[in-house]
């Protein structure tokens, strides 16, 4: 069975350019033969967080968060790709994450982040780190950051430079090697 990998955005401004970069990584992941649907909280619309998705009686969550629950239980990692908002995470992808604890265990996640200057938004990946790790998916070692982001990536998420897909490729080889070695050790059983 190929390895899924969703792809977890997280803007919701009318001109954000992170989708370019997810569009870009749900291709790259796509060439490899994983299948990597977007999470878009654009189009999830996901009312500010009141209650998790494991606090609603069995049954009785919403839709949007059922099939979310559904896809993060056979997902073997999960890229995030982020902003910078104020040196930090966007609110639309916290709130996004927020909404999970237990589907997120026993995987690897990975971080893009970008930004329209210099650094890719590499300020708020060390918070997203942290997050993503207490949320159960440590990230891997290596980061995949953006800077510039509207001079690499044009509209389609076609790399417009080309050590953009030079970098992806290792970054993206990590994390399969992570996704792989996890999903046979869950296989086998987790500590708890």
């Amino acid at each position: 069975m190929p390895l899924v990998m969703p792809v977890i955005l997280g803007s919701v401004r009318s001109e954000r350019q992170g989708l370019r970069a997810a569009r870009f990584l749900v291709a790259q992941l796509e060439a490899r033969g994983i299948e990597a649907p977007l999470v878009d909280p654009a189009e999830l619309k996901l009312p500010l967080l009141d209650k998790m998705y494991k606090e609603h009686p069995k049954g009785t969550a919403p839709a949007v968060l059922e099939d979310l629950a559904t896809l993060y239980r056979r997902s073997d990692a999960f890229v995030v790709v982020s902003a910078e908002y104020n040196h930090s995470i966007p609110p639309a992808l916290s709130n996004t994450l927020d909404y999970f604890l237990e589907e997120y265990s026993w995987r690897p996640s990975a971080i893009c982040c970008y930004s329209a200057g210099q650094y890719g938004g590499v300020r708020a990946a060390m918070q997203l780190r942290a997050m993503m790790s207490e949320l159960g998916a440590s990230s891997i070692p290596s980061l995949l950051p953006i800077p510039r982001i509207g001079k690499a990536l044009d509209a389609e998420g076609k790399a417009q430079e080309e050590w953009l897909t030079k970098a992806a490729g290792r970054f993206l080889d990590e994390l399969v090697w992570y996704a792989e070695a996890l999903k046979a050790q869950r296989a086998g059983g987790t500590p708890y």
